[in-house]
């Protein structure tokens, strides 16, 4: 049964491209929206981790926020996003049946902490499963405690994740899936190849998806 229960959870989760995400069903979740296609309803909760413009999108928040839908961003995205709840590093939030619980995240494009005044990962837990959004950052202290079910990350280095340091990250971690993002788009993105070397390249114990995105 509890198998089963996390195989919904996991068919819930739809990557957008880039490093945003969807999470269908009740509640209803949006990270870090950048380009993404209105929807019919407005989600319950949108989790943004930090400034940098491709999570921290006033002009997609809008598009996407309706009257109920509770922000939840550090500190930086509060100064950019009117009536964003702040969260501190490993401060945890209940909403709509849903635990956020912020982590916090180290990127090499400014090779400082984000914490209070920058960035943050989250950890969502629905019902008994974790989801850990990592948000654009590398290997930080205290990642070792969190035994989440499902890991989203980027692979695509530029200051987010290398490969290497997302296995790292993965075998630390032992989560029972992992879904890779920042891949196969223009730019910086990291290609195909460097996204099924990473699913070739995980441990036992954790499946890797490469999901296709989705609007």
């Amino acid at each position: 049964m509890r198998r089963v229960q996390k195989t919904i959870v996991l068919d819930r989760i739809k990557w957008q491209g880039g490093g945003s995400f969807r999470i269908d069903g009740e509640p209803s979740i949006q990270i870090a929206p950048w380009r993404v296609v209105r929807q019919a309803a407005s989600p319950d909760i949108i989790l943004i981790g930090h400034d940098h413009f491709d999570h921290c999108s006033p002009a997609d928040v809008a598009k996407l926020r309706g009257a109920q839908t509770k922000v939840i961003g550090s500190q930086r995205v509060a100064e950019i996003i009117e009536d964003t709840i702040v969260l501190r590093e490993w401060q945890s939030i209940r909403l709509n049946n849903a635990t956020i619980r912020a982590v916090p995240a180290i990127s090499r494009r400014d090779d400082k902490r984000f914490s209070a005044n920058g960035g943050l990962g989250f950890v969502v837990s629905i019902g008994y499963y974790d989801i850990y959004y990592t948000g654009d950052a590398k290997l930080v202290p205290g990642m070792d405690v969190l035994q989440p079910d499902i890991v989203l990350l980027p692979i695509a280095g530029n200051g987010q994740r290398s490969l290497e340091e997302a296995l790292t990250l993965v075998s630390l971690l032992r989560p029972r899936w992992a879904i890779p993002y920042n891949w196969g788009g223009a730019g910086l993105q990291a290609t195909e190849i460097d996204a099924r070397s990473f699913q070739s390249r995980v441990g036992e114990g954790t499946e890797v998806r490469l999901l296709q995105p989705t609007s």
